[in-house]
């Protein structure tokens, strides 16, 4: 993997997104609206309001980026991009890992953008600072690219690319102590919780609303979050196909 193309592929890729309205009206815009809808929900349960939302902001950036990048990698393989790009010194790795830094770029807007009308419009409180309800947004939107990424190698069609949210996304959503506390879970439905890289990223925001400062848990589970994210770009390179029959 080379810096100079990497850093060259996430221009290229900034540059397509800034272009595309519509992405990024729903990369900025759709967090705000789903957690006010929440705000409204909760209106008289201020409670339960602070713990769903907080969570959320950890889970709507991952449906988000999972759908976006899942749905963009597979129109540049079926639109014959990808092979001309890989007849230049691009490899696949650094393909990879651009998408990750540009669309983590746009993920960090969308935390701060997100996270800032949560905190000082819609009054949601935390023990902990807002930076570090960013942070693991932020991660937390990377990891639903790097998975998106993976995925997309296995659709061939962008239905099939969008089939692949739910088969991901659904479980770890039901699993990941939203609903109900992992502890109160069937033993086996809590050891699959536990091989789930978004129980890991919605335990630290936990940590964060229940804490002040950081905790050791948090990091670890931070640390978790970033490995699945190297992992699963390393194994999307491995299975990116230069183009989709």
């Amino acid at each position: 993997m080379s810096g100079t193309i990497l850093a060259s592929t996430t221009g290229r890729i900034l540059r397509q997104l800034r272009h595309d309205r519509p992405t990024v009206a729903l990369v900025l815009l759709m967090p705000v609206l789903l957690l006010t809808l929440i705000y409204y929900m909760f209106e008289h349960q201020e409670q339960t309001f602070h713990r769903v939302a907080l969570i959320m902001l950890g889970i709507f950036p991952f449906i988000i980026m999972f759908l976006i990048t899942s749905i963009a990698m597979l129109r540049e393989r079926r639109s014959g991009t990808l092979e001309r790009l890989f007849t230049t010194p691009v490899g696949k790795l650094d393909l990879l890992f651009g998408y990750g830094l540009a669309f983590g770029l746009a993920a960090t807007v969308q935390g701060v953008v997100a996270t800032g009308v949560a905190f000082w419009v819609l009054g949601l409180d935390t023990a902990g600072t807002m930076v570090w309800v960013i942070l693991i947004a932020v991660a937390n939107a990377v990891l639903g690219v790097s998975l998106g990424l993976l995925c997309s190698a296995f659709a061939r069609t962008e239905f099939q690319a969008v089939q692949f949210l739910p088969l991901v996304a659904t479980p770890q959503i039901l699993l990941c102590g939203l609903f109900v506390p992992r502890e109160q879970m069937a033993g086996w439905l809590e050891g699959i919780s536990n091989v789930l890289p978004l129980t890991y990223s919605v335990e630290a925001l936990m940590e964060v609303g229940a804490n002040p400062d950081p905790t050791g848990t948090m990091w670890r589970d931070l640390g978790i979050v970033v490995g699945v994210v190297v992992v699963a770009l390393a194994l999307g390179a491995a299975t990116l196909r230069r183009r989709t029959p």
